[in-house]
C-alpha cells in the first residue's frame, strides 16, 4: 500500500481481541516511517504478532509536549508518522492530543484509521440511550475531587462514560451511589472483546454491591456508564441554583456570584449569568 508522505496517521488498534486488527490500519503501520506509542514495547509486540518491523518512538504524558514538535518537523519534512495508544483509539484518555494539535496548527495533513474504542463499544451494548452521551474519561483519582466532580454530574441529562481503574471501582460506585441515588441504572463493562468479557447492567445500587462482594468484578479494563439524571432530578437542581444564585446575589456582585453558584450547583457559568441577568437585570 502506498500512503500520503508527510502525513500524520491517527490509527486504532484492537482493545483486546487482535482479530479487530483492521487490514487498513495493518497496511499503514507496515509503510508509515515511524510509529509514536504510548509504550513502545507494548506496539512492538502488536507489530510483531502481525509481521510488521517498524521503527518506534515513545510519546506519553511525560514527554510529549518535547517529543511532538519533532515529530511534526519530521512530517514536514516528508516523513509519515502513525500515532496509537496502548489500545483502541489514541486520544480518548490517553496521549496524542498536543501532536494532533501541533500537527494541524503546522497545516500538514492527519488521517484516521478507525478502529476499537472501549468507549463506544461499551455504550453500544449498555441499553442506556445513547443518542447524547458525556465521557469523562477517568475521573479524580483523590476521594474529595471524585466526590465533587460527581456532584457536578449530578444533573446531566446524557448517558454518562467513565473509564475506571480494579482499585477504585468500589470507592467510585460508593460515592455515586450517595451522591446520585441507588436507583440510578448503571453498566459496568468489563475485559470488552477478551475471554473474560462481562457487562453487568443494573442499579448503581446493586451494581455497588455485586464489584464489593465479587473481586473478579474488580480487575482488568473497565467502563462504568451511569444514566441520564430523570426529568424531576433536573428540575429539583435547576430549582436549587435559581435559590443558591438568589442568595449569593444578595451579598456579591453579579460576577462573583456566578462564579461562587457555579463551583456550588456544578452548572456551567454562562447559564448562571443568563439567569443573574434576569434575576439581576440593572446589571
Amino acid at each position: 500500500m502506498s500512503i500520503n508522505v508527510g502525513t500524520l496517521y491517527v490509527v486504532a488498534t484492537p482493545i483486546g481481541n487482535l482479530e479487530d486488527m483492521s487490514a487498513r490500519a495493518q497496511r499503514v503501520l507496515a509503510a508509515v516511517d515511524v510509529v509514536a506509542a504510548e509504550d513502545t514495547r507494548r506496539t512492538r509486540q502488536l507489530l510483531h504478532h502481525f509481521g510488521l518491523s517498524v521503527p518506534c518512538i515513545a510519546l506519553h504524558e511525560h514527554n510529549e509536549l518535547s517529543v511532538a514538535p519533532k515529530l511534526v518537523e519530521r512530517i514536514q519534512h516528508g516523513e509519515s508518522v502513525a500515532l496509537v495508544s496502548d489500545a483502541g483509539t489514541p486520544l480518548l484518555s490517553d496521549p496524542g492530543f498536543n501532536l494532533v494539535r501541533a500537527a494541524a496548527a503546522a497545516g500538514v495533513s492527519i488521517v484516521p484509521v478507525p478502529g476499537a474504542s472501549a468507549m463506544l463499544c461499551a455504550l453500544c451494548v449498555s441499553g442506556l440511550p445513547t443518542d447524547r452521551f458525556a465521557f469523562e474519561g477517568f475521573l479524580p483519582a483523590k476521594a474529595a475531587a471524585r466526590q465533587r466532580r460527581v456532584e457536578e454530574l449530578a444533573g446531566e441529562s446524557a448517558t454518562l462514560v467513565f473509564f475506571e481503574s480494579p482499585h477504585r471501582i468500589a470507592s467510585t460506585l460508593r460515592d455515586m451511589v450517595a451522591i446520585l441515588g441507588a436507583e440510578r441504572p448503571a453498566v459496568l463493562a468489563r475485559e470488552l472483546t477478551k475471554v473474560h468479557e462481562t457487562v453487568l447492567r443494573s442499579s448503581l445500587g446493586a451494581l455497588e454491591r455485586r464489584v464489593a462482594a465479587d473481586a473478579d468484578q474488580r480487575r482488568g479494563e473497565m467502563v462504568l456508564l451511569v444514566g441520564g439524571a430523570p426529568a424531576e432530578e433536573r428540575e429539583m437542581a435547576e430549582q436549587d441554583a435559581v435559590r443558591v444564585l438568589d442568595t449569593l446575589l444578595r451579598y456579591l456582585p453579579t460576577k462573583h456570584a456566578v462564579a461562587a453558584a457555579a463551583e456550588l450547583t456544578g452548572l456551567k457559568k454562562n447559564a448562571l449569568y443568563a439567569l443573574a441577568l434576569q434575576r439581576r437585570p440593572s446589571e
